[in-house]
């Protein structure tokens, strides 16, 4: 009998085949010895996807599949990968994202301390295309999928989540569990969010969640993103998931409505602050998100 398959790298992807590229050469390589596999889920793409993931195979030794699935949304083709993997441990990269040399030996070593462990979250550093804006809140800096939660191997604890750009599971965890809701997730091209967060709180109740730094990913921001058209797009977005997420509709409706005179009369009072004025700006948006969630029919 064969070494049984330690891990599964997944890599959901649609139209980014370059981006795509320099992620599977950021495998090329990684330190792990053990048996590991591949999964690319091509979420339909109309680019030059199958044609990258075909020549990076021709490179390696270990298995790369291609799988497409022709259904869109990141969470169908992150639970494709998750029935395709074979591996003990799934470990999901963004496509735009860089694994640094140890990144699949440190999260196999993490989950192997501990059958307790259910999920594992690595360090995520951004690469801005033309440098970090100075103008953008730290408190917004998550929203650019940015991750260093510490120095050294940690639990999360609540309300602390890992990022989808370096996230692993034991496989065998969704046995028992159902994997990402379909209803969240980013579907094309709206920036619906929250799947993550509400299956780690699922997890978490059964499991330990756990935060290395050894983990690390670069993610790549391309300029498109930054600046405050984008931001407030992705905190409207962030306040849609929250409301399609939510049990508590009926309540979270009312108190969205009730906020928004607050906010803008907060506005005026910050009138000559600008960095006032964009959070105020940001509330607002996000309240609007909230109604938008709330009336928004579930799929």
């Amino acid at each position: 009998m064969g070494e049984r398959m330690k891990a599964t790298v997944a890599i959901c992807t649609h139209n980014r085949a370059d981006d795509l590229r320099e992620a599977l050469l950021s495998l090329l390589r990684q330190s792990f010895r053990g048996s590991y596999e591949i999964v690319v889920v091509d979420n339909g793409s109309t680019d030059h996807t199958r044609q990258v993931v075909e020549e990076f195979r021709a490179m390696v030794s270990v298995p790369v599949r291609y799988v497409h699935e022709a259904r869109l949304g990141l969470s169908v083709a992150r639970n494709r990968a998750i029935r395709e993997a074979k591996g003990e441990y799934v470990l999901f990269l963004d496509d735009d994202a860089m694994a640094s040399e140890h990144w699949i030996g440190e999260i196999v070593s993490l989950f192997e301390r501990d059958p307790r462990i259910g999920c594992v979250g690595g360090k995520i550093d951004p690469v801005w295309e033309g440098g970090a804006p100075q103008w953008l809140p730290r408190e917004n800096r998550t929203l650019y999928t940015i991750l260093d939660y510490a120095d050294e191997i940690v639990e999360m604890r609540e309300p602390a989540v890992p990022f989808g750009a370096n996230i692993a599971f034991r496989k065998s965890i969704f046995d028992t569990m159902e994997p990402f809701r379909e209803d969240l997730g980013r579907i094309g091209t709206n920036l619906l969010s929250g799947e993550e967060s509400e299956l780690i709180g699922r997890i978490r109740s059964r499991y330990a969640i756990y935060y290395t730094p050894h983990a690390w990913v670069l993610h790549k921001i391309p300029r498109s993103r930054a600046n405050r058209r984008w931001l407030l797009r992705r905190i409207y977005w962030q306040g849609v998931s929250q409301a399609v997420s939510s049990g508590r509709k009926p309540k979270l409706f009312v108190l969205s409505l009730l906020k928004i005179p607050v906010f803008l009369l907060l506005s005026l009072v910050f009138l000559y602050d600008k960095r006032q004025i964009f959070r105020q700006i940001s509330k607002i948006a996000y309240n609007n998100g909230l109604i938008r969630g709330v009336l928004r029919p579930r799929r």
